[in-house]
């Protein structure tokens, strides 16, 4: 596994309110951003035929660069609600930019903001979490689309998909979650099993990937309902090749299947970085597997009974082996 790549925020934080600070800490600069703020420009220059007149929602717009986008795509008009308080300097922006007449900007919580229009024609949202679905917008973006969406509306984007895939990471376990069995002589074994229930967000090198790549869970965000999003998955990973796996992965991406040309981006290990990084699953054993052998499984993801932001996640396994020496199942649970 790589090294975690450190995201820095403009200014100190003296200079920044807590919102700031936060919205900087979740949506890094640069090129570090490419990936999903160039997919998310094409998708509206390369359709300005499908945004020429219409009445966009931004939902969480943040700083407001979907909105700007939007504008310069010949909308009609563009509303963006976000909660935080940087709404007050994607309000500086839209003015210095000149498209104050074109951008409402609401603060509030979608579900009580008055919008000025009675309906939409097209949501945007970059809504997407950590493993897709933590502390993710996009409950918030789903009570849009059925308060405020017109019947031949369009969602942007409106695909997501979560990928599973087995890693060889010993050296990173061991420093991890073998830290734990010594520390400077004393028997810390109880905080191990606490390190194994947290996910870690992380880099990972796409030659760490010892099985293929499986789907799991694919969200349609015309049609999926808020209790969707509680799922319990199979899945099956193919091995590529004899090595050792000591955990899963999970990243997802994301579709906007409404443009003339289909655009896509993908947070994987075999793409370019985005703030989203890969979620790193460890497992209690370590996999001995083979060629062609198949860890079968299932994933299971709910909201959190206190906090519907955070997840309650599970994940059954079992490697399927003619060498019973070999042979090992389990389950492990997780909290994000």
């Amino acid at each position: 596994m790589s090294d975690p790549t450190t995201d820095t925020a403009p200014g100190p934080p003296s200079e920044m309110d807590h919102a700031e600070i936060h919205y900087f800490n979740r949506h890094p600069r640069g090129d570090k951003d490419e990936v999903r703020t160039k997919s998310y420009r094409d998708a509206i220059y390369q359709n300005k035929h499908l945004f020429k007149d219409k009445v966009i929602l931004d939902v969480g717009c943040g700083t407001a660069i979907l909105s700007m986008f939007a504008v310069r795509a010949g909308a009609k008009h563009v509303i963006g609600v976000d909660m935080s308080t940087i709404i007050e300097k994607a309000q500086e922006i839209v003015e210095v930019n000149g498209m104050s007449s074109k951008i409402t900007l609401l603060q509030g919580k979608m579900e009580e903001v008055k919008l000025p229009y009675p309906e939409v024609d097209i949501i945007l949202s970059e809504w997407m979490g950590y493993f897709l679905l933590y502390e993710s917008m996009l409950d918030t973006v789903l009570y849009a689309r059925d308060r405020y969406l017109a019947p031949s509306g369009l969602i942007f984007p409106d695909k997501a998909t979560i990928f599973l895939a087995g890693i060889e990471d010993g050296e990173y376990k061991d420093e991890k979650i073998g830290f734990w069995d010594n520390v400077y002589g004393f028997d810390y074994s109880p905080l191990k099993h606490t390190a194994l229930t947290e996910p870690l967000v992380d880099t990972v090198d796409l030659k760490a990937c010892v099985t293929e790549p499986a789907k799991v869970f694919e969200i349609d965000l015309y049609t999926v309902k808020a209790a969707d999003l509680a799922f319990k998955e199979p899945f099956a990973l193919d091995c590529r090749r004899n090595d050792f796996i000591h955990a899963l992965i999970a990243w997802f991406d994301i579709e906007f299947t409404a443009c003339h040309k289909p655009i896509k981006f993908s947070t994987g290990p075999h793409t370019k970085y985005t703030h989203w990084k890969q979620t790193v699953f460890y497992l209690r054993e370590v996999l001995t597997v083979e060629e062609n052998e198949q860890v079968q499984g299932v994933l299971s993801s709910k909201p959190n009974a206190k906090k519907k932001r955070d997840l309650d996640i599970e994940i059954t396994y079992k490697l399927e082996t003619d060498n019973p020496g070999r042979r090992a199942e389990g389950r492990c649970e997780y909290k994000m």
